[in-house]
């Protein structure tokens, strides 16, 4: 019958085979950064809140919220990002606009559901 020796590193010899290297990571030189070349200046996209600002400004009567989100458009200025129901979020959002900056908010309530630009 023959055993199996198996050798055991003490902790003072893991740490001592260990010492002087970083885990995870290299001890070899690495390259400088290359420099990134500079990003274009984006064209700002209109928010719908935006848009319908310069819709309103357009236009001569009041518009309600349907209304601005086709006209919006139909000028490209925005288009939905694929929500059911646009033109109830843009109704909330200029109402929460006229509810947080009062008169110097940038729509005017006329009548019910319609909205014209406030100046």
């Amino acid at each position: 019958m023959t055993t199996k020796k198996t050798t055991r590193k003490t902790t003072a010899t893991k740490k001592a085979t260990t010492k002087g290297t970083t885990k995870g990571r290299s001890t070899k030189a690495t390259k400088p950064a290359e420099a990134k070349p500079a990003k274009q200046p984006a064209t700002k996209r209109l928010s719908a809140l935006d848009a319908a600002a310069k819709v309103l400004a357009e236009s001569k009567e009041p518009l309600n919220a349907k209304q601005m989100i086709d006209a919006m458009a139909e000028k490209k200025y925005w288009s939905s990002p694929g929500g059911k129901t646009p033109h109830a979020t843009l109704y909330s959002a200029i109402l929460r606009e006229i509810n947080t900056k009062g008169k110097d908010a940038r729509f005017k309530k006329t009548e019910r559901g319609k909205f014209t630009t406030n100046g």
